[in-house]
């Protein structure tokens, strides 16, 4: 038996429209399938936890309507699960509000599954908590932590499933786990038969992104060309009951897979690729073997699967200090020569009034702000190369005074020069980290509840 799985976004502000020709594919397989939505990166969950914060009823995936609208329905009449962490900081908010989604869509009886449990931040006093390598080993001050988020697994998403549940909202999950459950639950595999479960692990990791895998990240003009970039195609995996899968995506779209598309996404985020450690498993990608059947099918097998990692990473986001960015523009002949200018004088204004232990960065946008943007280099650029650059700055203190008064100081070369400066901006907020953490698996009580379309809850 054939299972497939299309994945509709790989980030939170991703295409909305891209999971119509992905529903559209869907539909045509006579197999079980499931839709997957990827929307949530550590800091996308750090400023969803903030907006909880600020309002009780927010926090969820603020692209959800514009996501689910378009295909939930379809979804929902022709069995077609939808899986997604679009929950963020608050699942339950995002179930009523994809509860009245299907309501709008006339189906009245939707069962909506919530699964919590990965937020720890009221326990976090009474956790084992061990630094993750090359993490700040200390925890965060207790007032100053905004979330607590661990990585589950696929276990209270198949039980989701094995309660009838038509769409799952998580919070904090692993990525791949959206894939590996329905495969769990429809071919019926164990959850120590670590081979398939690395299959299906493997599956989700490579369409988890969205269009990464069907040339998107991948293009590269005139080096690795790829068509239709404004039209392109999510991907799909089909997944046999053996583990062995294809990766592929609707037909008429743009985008393209390839070895090359689907070998950069099997690297990514892989930092050992012998020992690629998810809730569920870890993953040995040594073995696995990608190659072309057929125009926009590639097929993948060979993953090996060892036993599931004993502690789980821990996502801590916590407020520390302020940071501020001020920028100004210089354009025109010379425009390189006064933004240098600018940015000594800047530099030299900070040094006198600022104290000591802010941390502050020059940018000269137009010349260096990507690479090596605050080291001598630039200084060697020919003073004609460009007559539009803008000098940025930004900085990072404990008080908020410092961080508004080093700002302060690029909007002052409004009048005190160099000549022909122009819009400024400037912005100040609280300075939002993350630091991860292992805490025992067993010390993670996920939960599965149940929403019918009437409102009750199982």
């Amino acid at each position: 038996m054939t299972v497939v799985v299309g994945c509709g976004a790989g980030f939170s502000g991703d295409r909305t429209d891209a999971a119509v020709p992905l529903v559209d594919a869907l539909l045509r397989y006579d197999a079980p399938r499931a839709l997957m939505f990827e929307t949530l990166g550590e800091r996308t969950l750090a400023a969803a936890q903030l907006a909880r914060l600020q309002d009780p009823d927010g926090g969820d995936e603020p692209l959800l309507e514009a996501f689910l609208s378009p295909v939930l329905g379809d979804c929902l009449r022709n069995d077609v699960t939808v899986l997604g962490n679009f929950g963020a900081a608050n699942p339950e908010a995002a179930r009523r509000r994809v509860a009245g989604l299907a309501l709008r869509a006339g189906v009245h009886d939707a069962r909506v599954a919530v699964i919590q449990g990965d937020d720890v931040r009221e326990e976090m006093h009474a956790l084992d908590w061990q630094p993750w390598e090359g993490e700040r080993r200390e925890l965060p001050e207790p007032n100053d932590v905004i979330a607590a988020n661990v990585y589950l697994g696929a276990d209270a998403l198949v039980d989701a499933l094995s309660q009838r549940a038509q769409v799952v909202i998580t919070g904090r999950v692993a990525d791949p786990a959206l894939a590996l459950a329905p495969l769990r639950h429809h071919h019926g595999w164990s959850y120590d038969d670590w081979d398939r479960i690395a299959a299906g692990t493997l599956a989700g990791h490579l369409i988890e992104c969205g269009a990464q895998v069907t040339g998107g990240y991948f293009a590269d003009p005139g080096a690795k060309d790829v068509p239709g970039m404004a039209s392109l195609g999510y991907p799909i995996v089909e997944v046999e009951r053996d583990g062995s899968l294809v990766v592929t995506k609707p037909p008429g779209t743009g985008g393209l897979v390839t070895e090359q598309t689907v070998k950069e996404q099997l690297l990514y985020e892989i930092h050992d690729p012998s020992a690629y450690v998810t809730p569920d498993v870890v993953l040995d990608l040594t073995g696995v073997e990608v190659r072309q059947v057929g125009r926009d099918r590639v097929s993948v097998k060979g993953v090996r699967g060892r036993p599931a990692p004993e502690r789980l990473k821990t996502t801590i986001s916590f407020l520390e200090g302020y940071q501020g960015e001020a920028e100004i523009s210089y354009a025109g002949p010379n425009a390189l020569a006064r933004a240098k200018l600018a940015r000594d004088t800047l530099r030299q204004r900070l040094e006198n009034r600022c104290p000591a232990d802010m941390k502050s960065r020059f940018d000269l946008i137009g010349i260096s702000s990507v690479f090596d943007g605050d080291s001598a280099s630039w200084r060697d650029i020919p003073e004609s190369l460009s007559e539009d650059i803008r000098l940025r700055l930004a900085v990072e203190h404990r008080q908020r005074h410092v961080v508004e008064l080093a700002t302060q100081e690029l909007l002052a070369l409004y009048c005190c020069g160099p000549a022909g400066g122009g819009g400024v901006r400037r912005h100040h907020t609280r300075r939002l980290k993350t630091a991860s953490y292992l805490v025992r698996r067993e010390q993670v009580k996920p939960r599965v509840s149940i929403n019918h379309g009437s409102g009750d809850h199982a």
